[in-house]
């Protein structure tokens, strides 16, 4: 993976990476959203980004596993769970990245590992994931301040055929980003660095049927995303955060 990265908008980071995560069965969607709405969720020292004149937000869903630490074994009882994850993007001195207003996952470990040692919003939700012959069934569910953080979604690929996203496109700004950026109780800035080859595409099918997550931050998204993709796998290499 670290040979190929030409694709990339900035260089390599130097140093090690730490982590290395796969993820699976991972489903895309994407809204432009109210400025407004988002500029409350954007740290200082990052500014919100725009697509033609509008800001856009992403919800993930999908299986990490594993997660492994550099040189060891996938971690006990953390090596796979389910995420579900609502970003927006910014950036920074001209760096593009993402800024996460939630990621939920179904691991307490998980969550209080990247909450401490990562300053990422991470919150724990019951979630659960099968996959039947009618698709992949997904969901997930949470109470933040006593509102229904809930998403529940049938999805999978629309056929065989893996595309990358052309430079450019709305497709290719959405997705192809290499570094997150998140604050800490104190304002503190962080950035941390990712790699990983170009996204391996695919047209998705989907059925939302339950999506409460972003209305729970304040957001008023279409009840259909205008982007969706489906990705089979993507291999990710993580490095430290480092404060910015």
């Amino acid at each position: 993976m670290l040979r190929h990265s030409q694709h990339r908008p900035f260089p390599l980071p130097g140093g090690f990476w730490v982590m290395k995560q796969v993820w699976n069965d991972l489903l895309f969607l994407h809204w432009p959203a109210d400025e407004a709405e988002l500029l409350p969720y954007v740290p200082k020292g990052v500014e919100l980004e725009y697509y033609e004149g509008r800001p856009w937000v992403s919800m993930s869903p999908f299986i990490l596993s594993p997660l492994m630490l550099r040189g060891t074994p996938p971690l006990p009882f953390a090596g796979r769970f389910l995420e579900l994850n609502l970003r927006t993007y910014v950036s920074r001195n001209g760096v593009p990245g993402i800024c996460f207003l939630t990621l939920e996952a179904s691991s307490r470990l998980a969550v209080a590992g990247a909450r401490m040692f990562a300053h990422l919003p991470y919150q724990y939700a019951l979630m659960k994931a099968v996959r039947q012959e009618d698709g992949f069934h997904y969901n997930s569910e949470r109470r933040r301040f006593g509102r229904e953080a809930a998403f529940s979604a049938l999805y999978d690929p629309a056929d065989d055929a893996v595309f990358h996203a052309e430079p450019g496109s709305l497709v290719h700004w959405l997705t192809e980003r290499y570094c997150l950026y998140a604050a800490d109780r104190k304002g503190n800035l962080y950035r941390g660095h990712i790699h990983h080859l170009p996204w391996p595409l695919q047209s998705a099918r989907v059925r939302l049927e339950t999506n409460t997550l972003a209305q729970s931050y304040g957001l008023y998204l279409s009840a259909e995303p205008a982007v969706t993709t489906y990705t089979t796998r993507l291999d990710v290499l993580l490095w430290a955060v480092q404060r910015v």
